[in-house]
Order: C-alpha cells, then sequence, then structure tokens
C-alpha cells in the first residue's frame, strides 16, 4: 500500500522519462485518471489508456520521446501538496511555475485542471502538483 498515490504517480512518470521507457503502468484510480489527462492536454505526455478489470485496472502512460530540437517533453515534476500538509490556493493566489512555462495543476470543486484554467473560471482549490 502506498501512503501517497499522487506521489507514487509523479515518480512513475519521472523515472520512465528519465530512464528513456515508451510506456509506465501506473495503479489506476480516478484522481490519477484525471491528472494524467491534464497532462496529455498540456502536451507534457503523448497518451494513455486503462487497462484491466477492477482488481488489477492500471493506466498505461506513453511518454514523449525527446527530440534534437525541442529538448524533453518534460523536465520536471514537484508535489506540492501531500497527506500531511496540504496547500491551497485561492483564486487571486494560484501560483505560476516558471513565469508561465510550466503548468500547476489544481484539485477544484469543479474537478482536476490547470492553475491557468482556474484562474480563468475565478476559483481556487489544493494545489497538487507542479509540472514543467
Amino acid at each position: 500500500m502506498v501512503s501517497d498515490p499522487i506521489a507514487d504517480l509523479l515518480t512513475r512518470i519521472r523515472n520512465g522519462a528519465l530512464a528513456h521507457h515508451a510506456t509506465v503502468a501506473i495503479p489506476h484510480s480516478g484522481m490519477k485518471e484525471h491528472i494524467v489527462k491534464v497532462l496529455v492536454d498540456e502536451g507534457f505526455i503523448d497518451s494513455f489508456e486503462v487497462t484491466g478489470d477492477i482488481p488489477e485496472k492500471n493506466i498505461v502512460v506513453t511518454l514523449k520521446r525527446a527530440t534534437r530540437h525541442q529538448g524533453k517533453a518534460l523536465n520536471g515534476l514537484k508535489r506540492v501538496s501531500s497527506p500531511g500538509r496540504r496547500v491551497y490556493a485561492g483564486k487571486q493566489e494560484i501560483p505560476r511555475v516558471l513565469n508561465g512555462l510550466g503548468v500547476a495543476i489544481i484539485s477544484t470543486s469543479r474537478g482536476i485542471m490547470t492553475g491557468r484554467e482556474a484562474h480563468h473560471l475565478g476559483i481556487g482549490g489544493e494545489v497538487v502538483a507542479y509540472v514543467w
């Protein structure tokens, strides 16, 4: 059993990217699926699919390959909130990651979204992670 499943998700993706793996398998949960969807929408990973049935359901993430001209698609992932220390941001306090080059993933009352989307909608929430 993992005490922080979101940190486990980010660590698996980070380690897979550093080891130049094509895909990474992650145990499924609804929140993890939404976070991976945000990463796909923002262009940090290629795609994902949910495989298996209920007891052994997995999310298989296809990582982007580094290109000579663009470099790595995923340079870093950082967990902000943890089970023992939740970090919240109001609509005016949503953080910018690397002056807009990165993305803050926010858990709001309307679901998981980027900091830009939350700011546009005028809502705050829990700051889950930074991705750049």
